[in-house]
């Protein structure tokens, strides 16, 4: 979302924000906006819809990380709620195991997108999205360079539960992750 952008002041709003559920009226998004939504925010649940092509205020909401999850016209409100997408974080003797999965939970963790964090670990944007994309993992040397990054962001992924004989933990967890892709 550009700076300076109609809904920009919406976007940064809910970026900004932990809750997993924020519900606002219309009129109070118009008062973050400065400005007046269309008539068919007023009476079309469409507006509100969460398709990213073509829908200038959506991308200030999912962009942001949110869905709208009820666009209520009668009460004139709209609820948006957090995306909720889980990750699939595999350890072994306690250390992150640097799948695609967990390259990806530890960005969105940090609330980067994927040339920001390239540029945070001194890689190409294109090596990140290989990552992600499972194209390749990562070399052992930057894998001890993720496991840096994720011990100052604060990335904790829940230990899973032991396994019958498995006193270290080393399953795999389903985590969120705390803001979605910009």
């Amino acid at each position: 979302m550009k700076e300076g952008t109609k809904y920009y002041p919406l976007f940064t709003y809910l970026r900004d924000r932990s809750e997993v559920e924020i519900t606002l009226t219309i009129s109070e998004i118009e008062s973050l906006i400065e400005g007046n939504l269309p008539a068919s925010a007023r009476s079309a649940r469409a507006w509100w819809s969460n398709r990213i092509k073509g829908a200038v205020q959506a991308a200030a909401w999912t962009e942001a990380g949110y869905n709208v999850a009820v666009a209520d016209l009668e009460k004139q409100t709209v609820t948006f709620l957090k995306f909720q997408a889980e990750y699939r974080v595999q350890r072994i003797a306690g250390e992150i195991v640097w799948t695609r999965e967990a390259i990806r939970a530890l960005r969105h963790h940090m609330g980067l997108t994927q040339a920001v964090f390239a540029q945070h670990l001194g890689v190409r944007r294109q090596t990140v999205s290989e990552w992600e994309n499972g194209v390749y993992e990562p070399e052992r040397s930057t894998a001890k360079l993720l496991q840096f990054v994720a011990k100052e962001a604060a990335f904790t992924p829940p230990e899973p539960p032991p396994l019958d004989g498995d006193e270290e933990g080393s399953g795999e967890s389903a985590i969120p992750p705390e803001k979605k892709e910009a």
